[in-house]
């Protein structure tokens, strides 16, 4: 055997040793050894059958208030529901006797037990909850087990018991590899150990000379896989820092500069320093978790006093044992040794242990899983706990040609999957431009109008991670088991960048769930990036808000075309149209005319002919792209004039537009409050007249008169300006600033009024004077040094 490997260096230990098992199966060899009996021991089952029988239940808790409840039952396992029972109505003593097959693979695991009373609508109520712990059960008998439900808030109080009959077995076929030994083969199986230490012997030498001379020819190799092992990491502990309430203050007018600390092990981050007694930082921070069953999280909260020490406002501390994985919890810790509570969410995730067996160990991938999530989110459960819209499955497969974040040309790539306040994060690959993660994220849906993030970031242990890109998809927009690859766009989301990722994506909702949430208030996302002053977003909200406004002129100006007979045909169709829906009005046309230019637009779209969705998205990346191009073109960027002069003008636009809204209003006011007698009276003989013409004219007449003496006016008279006779008689009213302008001054008073007067314009003033060096900062902040 020694000469046989020394001639063939290529033949390493597992390759031989996988000869010499081959010729054990052909010989009908045992390998696990001889025994004193003709057959080996059983190997330890991988996988058991846990077959329960829901029996009943006894003494229920009430939850309704009829003085009963609707009981079902629901069977976890790792925190994953396995099994629902059926719901039994008005019944404290329900009798199910249900039965259920489950596979499991291991039973350290608990089998969780919950109890809940039906509600219709409304979120179903907690009745108890026990743990079925598997180990401690016999194999292959059935047992009667009545397990106590308990409250873990209140575990004092008497919430009955269930009844199960509970058998656990070893499932058949799995690890019968044992054969019976003869007698004839033992001699052949002595031989055959003895070979196989003589080929350890003379492999391990073999390595041991090539692994030194290998360290000889290499010696940075060593050091570089030291180092990464101390890069390793099991887990993520994603701690999102919201708010604070009801703090301590302990600064002499009454307040706090508070800041919060976080520490597990050698890993620490500080927080922002409002000065509030309530703040809210909205911050992220993210933990290597090292140890394989959690650990500890000291938070303790300062208060910042500049040139002495800082003072201790409270403490808490987070358990990470005691929370689920691939969840993200709600905490409000009261502060200990102190006052007031943190707002924290806390997310476990990023497990290291990932193969590619992954990718086809999913709940949609298995048909009997998938057809249990379709009935889950089917039209008969409509009405069943509506905040359960659906759930979203990502399987973020690889990514490619990333950007290069290191020194050393390579990036450290770890992915971020956000839906809402949900926040999931897979494991790093190490020194890679091409990382494939193969990992299964699943998210509960509560809004089907979400966009779901991804966002891939390289690791840096000294600071924290650098963004290499992101992707945005709305739920609505997915395509469900389609494997796609979504080019990576810049933070902004505004423009292209390095890379792409592989995505395939499944959701799976109730279209009513969906259409009911719709119409309550969005869920506030915690974490949100602070605005900040920028000139490029300034100008363009301005040009949104334009373009708006000048939407709404032009199909001002479109309905006076009518009115002036630029088009007769035009015109006589729109007068006659009028006049139709005017004679037959009814209000049910309200939601009508609504619907028209909605089933117009999806005539459009479906027909592909509507481009205005293309042309908006180019006007909205024309500046970002001007920009570039002039980046490009010229080395010199636009002089400190040009870029004054664009602020300039977009603050007098600004500016203009606030002073007309606020002048109408001021306006309307003025006109009740008698600042203008004559005009009063004026606005009171109008109402009267008016009041007594609705009052003795029908409304449809009134507005048939006055629409033919619009689109007849300009025939009576060809040289007539049309004109709006309320927005005239508005104009004549002053607005606050021209009643302070022609108010006389008294001696008392003239000092206060001339201030008054000139306080407008110095806040003006000042305020433009702030933005525009504001913008000048930001500029030279992020340009070359050109000025």
């Amino acid at each position: 055997i020694v000469i046989y490997l020394r001639k063939r260096p290529h033949v390493t230990l597992p390759i031989y040793c996988n000869k010499i098992f081959c010729l054990f199966s052909l010989q009908g060899i045992n390998i696990l050894g001889p025994g004193n009996a003709e057959t080996a021991p059983a190997a330890k089952p991988e996988m058991y059958q846990l077959d329960i029988i829901l029996k009943r239940g006894n003494n229920l808790a009430i939850r309704d208030r009829g003085g009963t409840s609707d009981p079902y039952v629901k069977f976890k396992i790792s925190g994953k529901e396995v099994f629902r029972s059926k719901t039994i109505n008005k019944n404290l003593n329900p009798v199910w006797d249900e039965r259920v097959s489950l596979l499991v693979d291991n039973l350290r695991e608990p089998l969780y037990i919950k109890v809940f009373d039906y509600d219709f609508g409304l979120q179903d109520d907690f009745m108890g909850s026990a743990y079925l712990y598997l180990e401690s059960l016999e194999h292959q008998r059935t047992l009667d087990v009545t397990l106590d439900l308990e409250d873990p808030q209140h575990p004092d109080h008497n919430l009955g018991s269930l009844d199960l009959g509970v058998t656990l077995s070893p499932k058949e076929g799995v690890s019968r590899e044992a054969v019976s030994l003869g007698s004839r083969n033992r001699l052949i199986l002595c031989v055959c150990v003895c070979a196989c230490v003589c080929v350890c012997v003379c492999v391990c030498v073999r390595v041991c000379v090539c692994v030194r001379a290998q360290q000889q020819q290499h010696p940075s190799m060593r050091l570089s896989d030291v180092h990464r092992k101390a890069q390793l990491w099991r887990g993520i502990v994603s701690i999102s820092l919201i708010e604070a309430r009801d703090l301590r203050p302990m600064d002499a007018n009454g307040l706090s500069d508070p800041y919060v600390k976080f520490r597990m092990g050698h890993q620490k981050y500080k927080s922002k320093i409002p000065k509030t007694l309530n703040p809210q930082w909205r911050e992220q921070f993210d933990f290597h978790l090292y140890e394989e069953h959690g650990g500890f999280i000291d938070i303790t909260v300062w208060d910042k006093d500049a040139g002495k020490k800082d003072d201790f406002m409270g403490r808490c501390s987070i358990d990470l044992s005691q929370l689920s994985k691939e969840h993200t919890h709600k905490l409000d810790l009261p502060l200990d040794e102190g006052e007031g509570v943190l707002v924290l969410l806390v997310t476990l995730t990023g497990v290291a242990a990932v193969s590619i067996s992954d990718l086809s160990v999913n709940m949609l991938d298995d048909p009997h899983e998938r057809h249990q999530i379709l009935q889950r989110y089917g039209i008969l459960r409509s009405f069943h706990n509506l905040k359960d819209v659906g759930v979203v499955q990502v399987k973020v497969i690889r990514a490619e040609g990333l950007m290069a974040a290191d020194v050393t040309g390579k990036s450290d790539p770890f992915c971020v999957v956000e839906l809402s306040n949900d926040r999931l994060q897979t494991h790093t690959i190490y020194k890679n431009l091409n990382p494939e993660w193969n990992k299964v994220f699943t998210f509960n849906v509560k809004d089907i109008h979400s966009v779901l993030e991804v966002t891939v970031y390289d690791e840096d242990r000294d600071r924290s991670a650098d963004f290499l890109g992101k992707v945005a998809i709305p739920l609505l927009n997915i395509q469900n088991g389609e494997r796609k690859a979504y080019g990576l766009k810049s933070k902004e989301l505004t423009g292209p960048t390095k890379g792409v990722i592989f995505l395939e994506i499944d959701v799976i909702f109730n279209a009513v769930k969906a259409g009911l949430r719709t119409l309550i208030p969005i869920e506030q996302k915690y974490i949100e990036d602070e605005p900040r002053v920028s000139k490029q977003l300034l100008l363009q909200n301005f040009n949104r808000v334009r373009r708006c406004i000048l939407f709404l002129i032009n199909v001002g100006c479109y309905v006076n075309s009518c009115f002036e007979w630029d088009s007769p045909q035009r015109s006589i169709c729109a007068f006659l149209l009028f006049v139709l829906v005017v004679w037959n009005f009814e209000l049910y046309m309200i939601p009508l005319a609504l619907l028209l230019p909605l089933v117009w637009s999806y005539i459009l779209i479906a027909s592909g002919k509507d481009t205005r969705q293309d042309l908006v998205m180019e006007d909205l990346l024309e500046d970002e792209d001007e920009d570039y191009d002039k980046d490009d073109k010229d080395p010199e960027r636009k002089s400190f004039i040009n870029k004054l002069y664009a602020i300039q003008d977009v603050c007098i636009s600004v500016q203009n537009a606030l002073d007309v809204v606020a002048s109408y209003g001021e306006r309307i006011k003025n006109t009740f409050n008698w600042t203008v007698p004559f005009l009063s009276w004026l606005a009171i003989a109008a109402l009267c007249v008016t009041t007594i013409l609705v009052y003795c004219i029908p409304l449809r007449y009134i507005i048939l008169a006055w629409g033919v003496n619009k689109f007849t006016k300009k025939l009576r008279d060809p040289y007539t300006i049309d004109n709006n006779e309320l927005l005239d008689f508005l104009s004549r009213v002053p607005s606050d600033v021209q009643v302070v302008g022609v108010t006389p001054p008294s001696s008392s008073l003239s000092l206060s009024l001339f201030s008054l007067s000139l306080l407008p314009s110095t806040y003006s003033l000042l305020s433009l004077l702030q933005v525009i060096f504001t913008v000048i900062y930001i500029d030279l902040c992020h340009s070359p040094n050109h000025y």
